[in-house]
């Protein structure tokens, strides 16, 4: 071995595999002259890779042409004889492994297009790749097999640096190969499934069509599938024999499904025209249908309670056990909902009762007894639910059990006086008590439209919540009846009967239609000149509205708002909405603005129109007084004070209120407190006083200051003279003192009257005695001539 040898004019010492050190004499300078002359070796082979990389094959390696410029680089460089050994005796010689190699690339590469090609020839390319799948596999085992051997013999000849980053150069190509080998596996896959989709199939014959739906195979009572309308009745229609369970089970679905849409659909409205509909349906067979749709579409709905009672009021006249049904399936669902401490179904199955008992299918008797039970272990949701109750069918309950209604109010007063509830629900019941001084007013017990049944044709049910109810579920399941032709025969019969008034009124309705048919045809023309759109939507009106307001808000002083609301174009009629827009921007303020009066003043005395529709408000708002808020109340009784102060509203207005114990509130004596303060500032109280005393508006002003009873003086006298306004009744305090003065001069004239009837008779009684006396002594004279 040649160790004399300089690094810089030999080649280093190949080590075996395993020694991975390198010499003692290396520096980094040395290695900079090695890299820097293995370049230069390196240049050749590397242009050579250059030409043919672009028909490499992707599967190649890509570090294996520099494994072999790596290990070529001392015998190109120094052209000195590789210095032999024990272990390199055995080797082929690399140049021969690198030209095998090369060989075998340069064959794989042959059949491959450039780079400029690829995109015109991949097609084919991947083609080529499926028909040799199996030699390239063969030869990437070869060549890994061959990379492996070449890896194992191959030096460390450098430093550490340089092998971790050859190491690291090696490990990204082989990433590289890896995804490569992926890609093209991934072509070839789809390669095959693009040669074989042109390949022609037979038509698949269409599928029969679907069997025919058979009513056994409905699975459920209910069904279970939908069946649209169409198709249920040609079932039915395919059906031959009439009494078959399976025609029962087809026209036992038509019924419930018609019954649920019918009851679904009711509301106040249309409630005339469905009940017809529903009488043609066969209620006798449906009847727990009917009663279980009731029920749940009340539930969903609560605030349609009334309509479905009056459907049921309706069907009770006809069908009494039907609303006896519905009245038990109803008290059983409220002791369910007690029990299970439910509290929207409890209050959904009271008011149901509620109703009930206003339509009178239920009796008076069901509510109190409710009551007693809901009150008598007083808790806030039992309240609640009690309080509810009695502002539903309060109204009724005076009517028919005045009585019973007064010992539940005292029982209402106990709780609140023990107080022992939640605070709020305190106020849910002073508010009962305000609703029962007004007379249940905004809780009526039948609305107009509603009231379909004259109480004498009505059926009332009495059930005890202590009975034993039978719900009679059955009812709602079907069950094939051995008669169904003849129940259907039987309410066909009953429904003619039932129906037969109305079609008898549209037969004679017919015939008078024929009659009119010629006037109404001359008329058609004259209807259609004079049709008009009327839209119902109120869509104008809220614009209108919309205009007004933003006009008002908008504006500087009044002066200028009332510019702009004058050029406003208003349809006759709408001169009403200018001024309650007006009143309602006034009570929104949190204090009052003199601006609205002035505002309000000035169209006054512009129109006269407008001074007759604030009257009208006036006399609006005084009789819902008490649902205003007191700051609302406060700026209305000041806004229509301006008005009377300034004369543009006339004082006979004030006829309207009435000043006593009984017709007022404290809502309304607030605002007339407000009112009559605010006069008095405006007019001062002399003023005040002789405007009061005016004899031509006396007549108007006989409700404030009445004069009927000592009773309802002394209450007008108190209360002007608690709100600081006393001066003004002392011309009532005149009549209170002298009133036993004209009572007695009154009384007078009356005994006078029946002392000069007495004295009448007396006189009477006195000519007749001495006509007779008279008469007496001529006889006796005409006695003693004769004698």
């Amino acid at each position: 071995m040649a160790a004399s040898v300089s690094p810089s004019a030999s080649p280093p010492r190949r080590h075996r595999p395993g020694h991975g050190h390198a010499r003692r004499g290396d520096s980094p300078r040395h290695r900079d002259d090695r890299k820097r002359r293995a370049s230069a070796s390196l240049s050749p082979s590397s242009d050579r890779d250059a030409d043919h990389r672009r028909g490499r094959s992707r599967a190649s390696p890509p570090d294996d042409d520099r494994r072999r410029g790596r290990d070529s680089r001392p015998a190109e460089s120094n052209g000195a004889p590789k210095p032999s050994g024990d272990n390199n005796d055995d080797r082929p010689p690399r140049r021969a492994r690198a030209s095998d190699g090369d060989e075998e690339d340069r064959r794989r590469r042959r059949p491959r297009v450039s780079d400029d090609e690829k995109e015109d020839g991949g097609r084919r390319r991947r083609s080529r790749y499926s028909d040799d799948e199996r030699g390239d596999r063969y030869r990437r085992r070869r060549r890994d097999r061959d990379s492996r051997r070449h890896r194992r013999r191959s030096p460390s000849s450098e430093s550490g640096s340089s092998s971790d980053d050859d190491r690291s150069r090696r490990h990204r190509h082989d990433e590289s190969s890896r995804r490569q080998k992926d890609k093209r596996r991934r072509d070839r896959g789809g390669c095959e499934v693009r040669r074989r989709s042109p390949e022609k199939k037979e038509p698949t014959p269409p599928l029969p069509p679907p069997p025919p739906l058979l009513p056994e195979m409905i699975p459920g009572r209910t069904g279970g599938i939908y069946i649209p309308p169409f198709r249920m009745a040609q079932m039915m229609r395919e059906v031959e024999d009439k009494s078959s369970n399976e025609y029962q089970r087809l026209s036992w679905d038509a019924l419930k499904k018609s019954i649920n849409g019918l009851v679904n659909k009711v509301n106040a409205t249309n409630i005339k025209n469905i009940v017809p509909e529903l009488f043609a349906e066969n209620l006798v067979r449906g009847r727990g249908l009917f009663c279980q749709s009731c029920i749940k579409s009340q539930m969903a709905s609560p605030g349609f309670t009334d309509v479905f009672a009056a459907l049921v009021a309706v069907v009770n006249t006809k069908f009494p056990e039907i609303g006896r049904l519905l009245l038990v399936r109803v008290v059983l669902q409220l002791k369910r909902a007690y029990k299970r401490n439910d509290k929207p179904q409890l209050l959904a199955a009271t008011k149901f009762i509620a109703h009930l008992v206003n339509q009178v299918v239920a009796h008076e008797l069901v509510a109190l007894e409710l009551l007693t039970v809901l009150l008598e272990n007083p808790t806030d949701d039992s309240v609640e639910v009690a309080v509810g109750f009695v502002k539903e069918c309060g109204a009724m309950l005076q009517d028919l059990s005045p009585q019973g209604l007064h010992a539940i109010f005292e029982r209402f007063r106990g709780i609140l006086h023990e107080g022992e509830i939640d605070k709020r629900v305190q106020f849910l019941i002073e508010g009962l008590f305000a609703i029962r001084k007004a007379k249940f007013q905004g809780f009526p017990a039948i609305r107009p439209e509603l009231d379909l049944v004259e109480q004498e044709d009505q059926f009332t049910h009495e059930i005890s919540l202590e009975d034993e109810l039978d719900p009679e579920t059955n009812l709602n399941v079907f069950r094939a009846n051995p008669n169904f032709a003849e129940d259907e025969k039987a309410y066909e019969n009953l429904k003619r009967s039932i129906l037969g008034a109305e079609s008898s009124d549209d037969e004679e309705g017919s015939d008078d239609a024929s009659d009119e048919d010629a006037e109404e045809e001359s008329d058609d023309e004259e209807d259609e000149e004079q049709m008009e759109i009327r839209d119902q939507t109120e869509t104008n009106l809220i614009n209108l509205r919309r205009t007004i307001y933003l006009t008002i808000m908008s504006s500087v002083d009044f002066e200028e708002a009332g510019h702009k609301l004058l050029k406003i174009k208003l349809e006759p009629g709408q001169e009403m909405e200018l001024c309650i827009m007006l009143l309602e921007c006034c009570s929104q303020e949190r204090t009052y603005l003199r601006y609205y009066g002035l505002l309000g003043q000035r169209f006054c005395m512009i129109n006269k129109v407008y001074q007759e529709n604030f009257e009208k408000c006036f006399v609006q708002q005084y009789s819902m007084i008490h649902r205003l808020e007191t700051n609302k109340l406060r700026n209305v009784a000041k806004f229509f004070a301006h008005l009377l102060g300034t004369d543009a509203l006339p004082w006979h207005v004030l006829a309207y209120i009435r000043l006593t114990e009984e017709d007022t509130t404290s809502s309304s004596r607030i605002f007339i407190k407000i009112l009559f303060q605010e006069l008095s500032e405006h007019l001062g109280i002399r003023l005040l006083n002789e405007r009061l005393n005016d004899p031509n508006m006396q007549d108007s002003f006989d409700s404030i200051f009445p004069k009927d009873h000592p009773k309802n003086t002394r209450f007008s006298i108190n209360f002007f003279t608690s709100i600081g306004l006393g001066g003004i009744t002392e011309t009532l305090r005149e009549y209170l003192k002298n009133m036993p003065r004209l009572i007695m001069q009154q009384q007078k004239p009356a005994s006078s009257e029946s002392r000069s009837s007495d004295s009448g008779s007396g006189s009477d009684s006195s000519s007749s005695e001495s006509e007779s006396s008279s008469d007496e002594s001529d006889r006796k004279r005409s006695k003693r001539r004769k004698r």
